[in-house]
């Protein structure tokens, strides 16, 4: 029996198990007694950003952009039927996305897990592709690359990538272009899927009722191994500076709606997770509804309650912090955006503003340990990362106020923000 370490948070009164199986698969093992359901994902350190990557017995190899959403869609149906059907054997609802960085395959369920499970390992480590099946598949890719071109939230998000970074290839379509896909054969798919789909690159992280020597019982006995994995991520040095300063699109929507974002410099340096709780501390004080800056906005009638948010996004080689909504003057709801940012760094957040937030931050981060679905993807995320979510938890208690306004000089940098907008026809 493989010794499984155990995380603790003696605060909390929680725990989860981790282990690196001899096939080479990292195991988060997190059981919540008395929960009726369960949550379980495979997912890997492998997404759309991923089209150029060298190994050592090929050396560079340069792919058609959205292999990897392709790869996701096929693995469902493999040799020996939809993957799918299987589920609805054992009761599970199951789904699968495809990232930037990473593609994750799920399902829940308050019955049959460990049937479920067997599913999930099944298929995920069977893949099976023809030109028959990947042909078909090619027209239902196109037709959703097409429905996002006509999504306006979708479209303002794409175009500020794509404004604010000039070679980082998170400026392309996840799903790549329907031109793309055209490319893609059976030979592509197997030489992505031999390159990154191996178990020293993949995470499976589960959440719920369970009970951890079945569940080890079950992965044991369903997992393949994988040899040394060598395939390294190729990306290009991004600059600092943006490649524009704004882009507009019009499409046939009521109302604009736009987003406004700070590039940071990434190229080198990962976020731990005392910098992410100073991240969430700086955006929670930006835009809480009784932020001035919040309520500026809506004093002029610049947002509306419902739409307006921000976020911090990463991948390797970049990260962004992007604020956006409905409004109907764009380019004045940015102007009083950096406005705000401009003060902030001036004057550094108040030591009230930040005892709420830090507070707020906190309970929001415990409430998510009673989620199943919640906790498995937390787990899954903080495994691609090298972070752990007790160690994230316990800096939200330790930070202090001049760790946050620290933070805040070297980030949300005005002239490095760009500006997307999408307007009615």
């Amino acid at each position: 029996m493989m010794r499984l370490k155990e995380f603790t948070s003696e605060s909390l009164g929680e725990k989860y198990f981790f282990v690196k199986h001899p096939s080479g698969l990292n195991i988060y093992l997190y059981p919540k007694k008395n929960y009726k359901s369960s949550y379980a994902i495979l997912g890997v350190n492998y997404g759309s950003i991923d089209a150029k990557f060298k190994t050592k017995s090929k050396g560079i190899t340069e792919v058609p952009s959205g292999i990897a959403h392709y790869l996701e869609h096929k693995l469902f149906e493999g040799e020996k039927g939809d993957a799918f059907e299987s589920y609805a054997k054992t009761g599970a609802s199951a789904n699968a996305y495809t990232s930037f960085d990473k593609t994750a395959y799920l399902f829940s369920c308050s019955d049959k897990f460990q049937e479920s499970l067997e599913v999930l390992l099944d298929f995920v480590q069977s893949p099976y592709f023809t030109e028959k099946n990947v042909e078909k598949e090619r027209g239902i890719i196109a037709q959703e690359i097409k429905m996002y071109e006509d999504n306006p939230d979708w479209c303002v998000y794409c175009n500020l990538l794509s404004a604010m970074y000039k070679n980082h290839p998170v400026k392309l379509n996840i799903a790549g272009t329907v031109e793309s896909i055209t490319q893609i054969t059976p030979e592509y798919l197997y030489e992505c899927y031999g390159a990154f789909y191996n178990l020293n690159n993949m995470s499976l992280c589960i959440a719920g009722n369970i009970d951890t020597d079945e569940t080890m019982a079950t992965i044991d006995k369903n997992l393949k191994y994988s040899k040394a994995f060598d395939t390294e991520r190729i990306l290009p040095e991004e600059p600092l500076e943006i490649a524009k300063k704004e882009i507009i699109q019009n499409l046939d929507i009521g109302s604009p709606i736009f987003q406004l974002g700070f590039k940071e410099n990434s190229n080198n340096y990962k976020a731990n997770e005392k910098d992410l709780v100073c991240i969430s501390i700086i955006l929670k004080t930006l835009t809480s509804k009784a932020s001035p800056m919040y309520e500026k906005l809506l004093n002029l009638g610049l947002i509306n309650t419902s739409s307006f948010d921000c976020e911090y996004m990463e991948t390797p080689g970049m990260s962004a912090i992007i604020f956006g909504g409905e409004s109907n003057d764009p380019y004045r709801a940015a102007d009083v955006i950096r406005d705000e940012i401009e003060k902030i760094h001036i004057n550094g957040i108040s030591e009230e503003k930040f005892n709420w937030a830090k507070k707020a931050l906190y309970g929001e981060n415990v409430g998510g340990l009673n989620s199943v679905s919640s906790l498995a993807n937390s787990l899954f995320n903080a495994s691609l990362s090298n972070r752990e979510i007790f160690k994230y938890i316990n800096s939200i208690c330790e930070v202090s106020l001049d760790d946050v306004n620290s933070k805040i000089q070297n980030i949300l940098k005005t002239e490095l923000s760009a500006l997307s907008i999408v307007k009615p026809q």
